[in-house]
């Protein structure tokens, strides 16, 4: 198992789609604290930047230190193009995920998981870590894999209780096959989907030497926290506790005795942190800690220090396009930045933090106008069609589809295909007839560093800008 030779006190949040792109993290790492690329739609991702020509020349270079080069071949020759597609023709779509899944998926998530974080780590001995989500369970093993490949040094998981992961990563540390149970709606039978991995199928002939990374999770609650400790297959080796004001996707609030209408967070949803730190892990505390005194109230409370999305996901180095994170910035320093918590949006039914560029790049209304499509499919959910077979459904693909497939109109209401939405957000929206897909923005509530970071209406700040002020 991996030790972290000095515990990080800034741990860079894993925003995904992209956001949390190799560079930033790089950059991160290089200042001494941990920086964490996202494994969301990693796939995708990656053979978009392939599409587009890969001008740099990064990705190859990632991918000629793959230990398998049939594997990273079969890949660049599905899809590579030289001089890049030309803009007004559609990206050539990867195959969905599901419980079948083809051999060339499976190899295309375990090379893109390893060149993020392989780019992320190249020329520095910092920490680097990467984010995924436990409600994305298909393409969990194959990532996990790619990034060990890597020599990632830590794994981050939200979006749920991940009692399985940390077996996991001590399976595939042997490289001994895993299975993961995959949640089924509908499951009236109580039956049981297992997702099998055998990482030795996607082996390069000798088996190189896996460590098993560290495993941090996400939560919102000491309950999780508790439950995680007790319960989780392996060690759990730390915890991320997340305010509901971080970006993203935040937990649902807790229950009260009468249903509240509308939504909304209360006293209940504070975690608490003495409760966590008497279970005697590491904990690192986010959602609006982007300054020194909430880094020194975190590490007074018993923390090791705090984790940072909102301030870095405008920063130069992360994957948001240029235009989006000036017009943010912008409509912040203005006064007229709006971010609120939709309880609709989101296909896993948890609640998720919006902007509305309003009149400028997108807004809500346009993005409920947009037609409904389900092509990358990441948050689709599996269910029961008979006792012997599953479906693949979202909430945010077409009404009626959605219907035949057994879902309920009621779940369809105010849902948005954030896949896409989030793939335009860095610049890698799909094109169709209609026009471009239309970026949805995600941020935390807390834009209390502006004033410290961003001097003389200057909007173009760095990583270390960050780092600098929060350290300061």
């Amino acid at each position: 198992m991996k030790t972290l030779e000095k515990i990080p006190e800034i741990i860079q949040g894993g925003m995904g789609i992209g956001v949390s792109n190799w560079r930033l993290a790089k950059a991160v790492s290089k200042q001494g604290q941990m920086g964490v690329v996202s494994g969301v739609a990693i796939d995708s991702v990656f053979a978009r930047r392939l599409q587009l020509g890969d001008t740099d020349g990064s990705l190859r270079r990632a991918l000629s230190n793959f230990p398998c080069p049939d594997m990273v071949q079969r890949i660049l020759d599905a899809y590579f193009i030289p001089e890049g597609k030309s803009a007004e023709k559609p990206f050539k779509l990867i195959p969905m995920p599901n419980l079948q899944m083809r051999r060339s998926c499976i190899e295309l998530m375990i090379v893109a998981n390893f060149a993020e974080v392989f780019l992320a780590k190249e020329g520095h001995n910092g920490l680097v870590g990467i984010n995924y989500l436990e409600k994305i369970q298909l393409p969990t093993l194959p990532s996990l894999l790619g990034s060990m490949l890597a020599n990632v040094d830590c794994i981050l998981m939200g979006a749920g209780i991940p009692l399985a992961i940390p077996g996991a990563l001590d399976k595939l540390s042997c490289w001994d096959t895993v299975e993961l149970n995959i949640h089924v709606e509908d499951n009236t039978g109580h039956q049981k989907f297992l997702n099998r991995f055998d990482p030795k199928e996607f082996s390069p002939g000798t088996l190189p030497k896996l460590t098993r990374p560290k495993f941090f999770a996400i939560i919102s609650s000491d309950i999780a926290a508790k439950s995680l400790t007790r319960k989780a297959t392996g060690t759990v080796d730390g915890f991320i506790v997340e305010d509901h004001t971080a970006g993203g996707h935040n937990a649902p609030p807790r229950k009260t005795r009468k249903l509240q209408s509308p939504l909304q967070y209360g006293q209940k949803d504070i975690p608490n942190i003495g409760k966590i730190r008497d279970l005697g892990r590491p904990f690192w505390l986010a959602g609006g800690c982007a300054s020194p005194k909430k880094l020194k109230e975190a590490t007074d409370s018993g923390a090791d220090g705090i984790q940072v999305g909102t301030a870095f996901a405008f920063c130069k180095e992360s994957g948001i396009l240029p235009d989006i994170k000036q017009e943010v910035l912008r409509q912040c320093i203005n006064g007229k930045l709006k971010v609120f918590t939709d309880f609709q949006a989101s296909p896993t039914g948890y609640p998720f933090k919006l902007v509305s560029l309003k009149n400028t790049i997108t807004s809500m209304d346009k993005c409920r106008e947009r037609k409904r499509i389900c092509d990358l499919g990441y948050l689709r959910q599996l269910y029961c069609r008979s006792e012997s077979e599953v479906g693949y459904r979202c909430p945010a693909e077409p009404v009626e589809k959605y219907l035949r497939k057994g879902g309920e109109r009621d779940e369809t209401v105010g849902k948005q295909c954030l896949c896409n939405g989030l793939m335009a957000t860095i610049g890698l929206g799909q094109t169709r007839q209609d026009g471009s897909e239309l970026p949805v923005v995600t941020t935390g509530e807390d834009f209390s560093f502006i004033p410290h970071i961003i001097k003389d209406s200057v909007t173009d700040y760095s990583a270390k800008d960050v780092i600098d002020y929060i350290k300061s």
